[in-house]
């Protein structure tokens, strides 16, 4: 007669050890997401500032570029970095709740 109860211990361990995986791989996902997202806000500020005298004498709309940016180019984008990252976190998350729903 075969021992089940070494085998539901093993297949518990098993489901157990595949829950850590997940969970270390979507912390791995949004560290990432993260890195992205503040290389994405750093690398335009950054550049914008250190690069204005020579931004200046391009012109958009009338304005030089450099004053385009600070006034409206990057809170433009400031707010899609952060709709981005709204976005991917709510698609790591249903993949998270989805393997707790499904207890696998």
């Amino acid at each position: 007669m075969p021992d089940t109860t070494s085998s539901s211990a093993e297949q518990i361990r098993a489901q157990h050890l595949r829950i850590v995986q997940l969970k270390a791989d979507y912390w791995y996902q949004v560290r990432r997401l993260t890195w992205h997202c503040l290389l994405a806000w750093f690398c335009p500020t950054f550049l914008l500032i250190f690069f204005a005298r020579e931004l200046s004498t391009l012109r958009l709309f009338g304005w030089p570029l450099s004053f385009y940016m600070a006034a409206q180019g990057l809170i433009i984008m400031y707010v899609l970095i952060v709709a981005y990252y709204v976005i991917a976190m709510r698609e790591y998350d249903k993949i998270l709740k989805g393997v707790h729903a499904d207890g696998t």
